[in-house]
């Protein structure tokens, strides 16, 4: 995986726990072929050996559509599973750890709620910036709330890729235009959808048109 050119376009986040399927795969491969590009497994729940079998299996998928794939907080099930790169929050384990543990040859994410906290990130080695919520959510409620002025704040100051996260959809995608990020992170928008195919053919399309040019108007 070239860490210099990932397309963070579209990127997908699972919540089995929220969206319930006895086929991950299954559900994951259609959200890729719909346009995901990117698939994080976010797995709070299930114990160790499952989320590496899961993992194992889900970063072949994206090989197959060559996406990139991300385990969420769990740095030692992304090693074991050969995933692309783990992402981790500001609870979770520091990112300047998390980038020891990963080595250099891997892709990691940090979540950010303040531009402080992104320059610290970078410092750390992080290779982009998942920054949110910029929209009520229903799938994170405690999330800190950061609003599409900070969030924009974050884009012009980051020397990062910035993806948007936090009930980001189809119908709030466009205020995103103008904004700098790289793409949109998704979760109930996509894998909560009817047609999920359908779903991140549309909301791929949504951000595309929003944040042409590195979403810079």
């Amino acid at each position: 995986m070239n860490l210099h050119n990932i397309d963070y376009l579209l990127y997908a986040v699972t919540d089995f726990e929220q969206f319930p399927t006895s086929d991950p795969a299954g559900v994951c491969r259609q959200a890729l072929e719909g346009g995901a590009t990117v698939l994080q497994l976010r797995d709070k729940h299930g114990s160790f050996a499952e989320r590496v079998k899961l993992a194992v299996r889900l970063q072949a998928l994206c090989r197959e559509f060559q996406a990139c794939f991300i385990v969420n907080d769990d740095v030692r099930a992304a090693v074991e599973s050969g995933a692309d790169g783990v992402h981790v929050g500001q609870r979770d384990l520091a990112a300047g750890k998390a980038r020891e543990l990963l080595g250099p040859g891997k892709i990691l994410g940090v979540s950010a709620q303040t531009p402080e906290q992104v320059l610290l990130a970078a410092r750390a080695g992080a290779d982009y910036i998942g920054a949110g919520a910029v929209f009520p959510t229903a799938t994170k409620p405690d999330a800190d709330d950061v609003g599409l002025v900070r969030f924009r704040e974050i884009c012009r100051l980051s020397p990062l890729p910035v993806v948007a996260i936090g009930g980001v959809g189809l119908a709030n995608t466009p205020f995103l235009t103008g904004s700098g990020a790289a793409g949109i992170a998704v979760v109930s928008a996509l894998f909560g959808a009817a047609d999920i195919r359908q779903a991140a053919q549309e909301l791929r399309a949504a951000a595309a048109k929003a944040l042409k040019n590195g979403g810079r108007s």
